[in-house]
């Protein structure tokens, strides 16, 4: 993808204030930003977010916009990076998983990573489309009516909008690879 095919779309990226998987977070939002695109932090409260390394804190990203002031239909896609603590606290924000939803709802793409699909559970926006995930959401994304299966990425074309979903940081190639390709 050429650096300006995505020239003029912001692409909204939610997490928690802490338990963000860095490498989830950092290498879409540079795919985006070498695209042309405009990423844009958004989470649970203003200020900066954790992130980690596994289970080790790591670096500290600046929140650009709480959820509660967006609106997604200001955003061409959302990606939920993962970390096993990030989407466990966002599926307890109320703004958070109605913002999810409402995104979800809507035509434009969303991709989410590893631990990242619970979130999409609690916005009850993953019934009836195939994904994946990291291995131990297997069970709750069948629970909640998904077709879960052991890819590296998968891209789901069944309901309003496109669904990308990636198991690990490993896959972070494919899953970039399929968000840009929804994108363009």
């Amino acid at each position: 993808m050429t650096d300006s095919q995505l020239s003029g779309k912001k692409i909204a990226f939610l997490v928690a204030t802490e338990g963000i998987e860095q490498v989830e977070l950092t290498e879409p939002w540079k795919a985006v930003q070498d695209a042309g695109g405009e990423p844009v932090l958004l989470s649970t409260a203003p200020g900066k977010v954790q992130a980690f390394n596994h289970l080790d804190a790591a670096d500290t990203f600046d929140v650009d916009v709480v959820v509660d002031d967006a609106s997604p239909s200001e955003y061409a896609a959302l990606v939920l990076p993962g970390g096993v603590a990030n989407p466990d606290a966002l599926r307890t924000s109320l703004s958070a998983v109605k913002f999810v939803g409402q995104f979800a709802a809507s035509t434009r793409p969303v991709a989410a990573i590893c631990h990242a699909p619970w979130t999409l559970v609690e916005a009850d926006a993953v019934k009836g489309r195939r994904m994946t995930s990291w291995p131990s959401l297997r069970t709750d994304l069948r629970n909640a009516g998904a077709e879960w299966v052991d890819e590296e990425v998968v891209v789901d074309r069944s309901g309003p909008g496109p669904l990308v979903t990636s198991r690990k940081p490993d896959d972070l190639p494919a899953f970039t690879r399929a968000l840009l390709g929804e994108l363009s």
